[in-house]
């Protein structure tokens, strides 16, 4: 199976908006996609419609054994199962179960009889978390998200310690790349961070995502900037980093061929 994680040690770096556009990206490239929401905020949806999309989700659904009703198909082509709305108590009894047992959220996705070269994007909360350790220990693909700035430079150990720990033993892990978001040219610390983290990365550095309003202006229509603004320099840069991460995907099977 094919699992991208995207994942963050901090918030406010546009993890979800990257995983919602990436998973789109994909789904153009050819690739049949189905993106996750691990994230009580429930946010993923947005990304892809405005309406409101009920309270099924994989926090209901799953543990009921019913992922296959979470569901929902989309106008970017990619299908969704929003984390869902629950109670404090679902909540917390979901959070439970996945405490208990790390490798539930990818034996529930094989359960779902996906095509093989179907890719699956899970979306995360930012920092370790229950959810965290289920995205990692089932990702084939880590995408990290930082920001040009010092305080996500000095994030990156943390999250390099967490896929050495869940993800870099497994054979059937491929690798993990840092896509920088956001990245500001007048800012002459965003232009020295930028090149600290290629330079620390090399060939993990999947690329960089310039400050584009029209992927923020995108959300606000509940489209990819795909969809809301297909030429933008936003939807170019985030389709180079989609190229890296289908690559890194199917790496295994180029190497065979």
């Amino acid at each position: 199976m094919n699992i991208l994680s995207v994942v963050s040690a901090k918030g406010g770096v546009g993890k979800t908006t990257v995983a919602a556009n990436l998973a789109v990206a994909l789904q153009m490239a050819g690739h049949s996609v189905l993106a996750v929401d691990l994230d009580p905020q429930n946010g993923l949806r947005y990304h892809f419609s405005l309406e409101q999309s009920g309270q099924n989700g994989l926090a209901i659904s799953g543990p009921a054994g019913r992922l296959h009703e979470a569901l929902q198909e989309t106008a970017s082509g990619v299908t969704l199962i929003p984390y869902g709305v629950c109670t404090e108590p679902q909540r917390r009894e979901f959070e439970s179960l996945l405490l208990k047992d790390p490798t539930w959220v990818r034996r529930q996705l094989e359960d779902l009889g996906l095509h093989e070269d179907a890719i699956v994007v899970l979306d995360t909360p930012p920092g370790p978390s229950v959810y965290g350790t289920q995205a990692l220990t089932a990702a084939t693909v880590v995408v990290v998200v930082v920001l040009p700035d010092a305080g996500s430079y000095i994030t990156v150990p943390q999250m390099r310690s967490l896929i050495d720990t869940y993800c870099t033993a497994r054979a059937d892990f491929h690798d993990f790349g840092v896509i920088i978001n956001q990245i500001d040219q007048s800012r002459l610390l965003g232009k020295d961070v930028v090149a600290v983290l290629r330079s620390s990365f090399g060939d993990r550095y999947i690329g960089g995502v310039h400050l584009d309003q029209s992927i923020s202006e995108s959300l606000a229509f509940g489209q990819s900037v795909f969809q809301y603004a297909p030429y933008s320099e936003g939807a170019s840069d985030l389709k180079a980093c989609s190229m890296w991460v289908a690559s890194c995907l199917f790496s295994d099977r180029e190497k065979v061929a």
